[in-house]
């Protein structure tokens, strides 16, 4: 594996278990060396993280709602299918999230 993938298989281990900021840690290398669809692909995915955190960890839900809105504007960009993920389930699943703080998002990963 290369070690692109190993940060994104570990970015989206830490995603799935809550650790959303250092999701964001982890996934911003990858974000910063990346161009075109990439970038707004990880730099919306580093928005989810933040918005989960800002509002979780925070207790900042306009920051939450803010980082949201952000990250769907960069992944409005990208297909609703894209490296694996399902981006529209994706983005559902923080809405609810930052409404209701007993839902633990994960990220969809599609089957092949």
């Amino acid at each position: 594996m290369s070690v692109a993938t190993n940060r994104w298989v570990e970015g989206v281990s830490l995603f799935n278990r809550g650790a959303y900021w250092t999701c964001h840690e982890v996934l911003e290398p990858l974000w910063l060396s990346s161009s075109k669809l990439d970038r707004h692909f990880y730099q919306g995915i580093i928005l989810l993280a933040a918005a989960l955190h800002k509002a979780r960890t925070m207790g900042s839900i306009r920051g939450g709602r803010r980082n949201y809105a952000k990250a769907l504007a960069h992944l409005a960009l990208v297909p609703d299918s894209y490296h694996g993920v399902n981006v529209r389930e994706l983005e559902a699943r923080c809405h609810v999230a930052l409404r209701e703080a007993s839902y633990a998002p994960t990220i969809p990963l599609e089957t092949l």
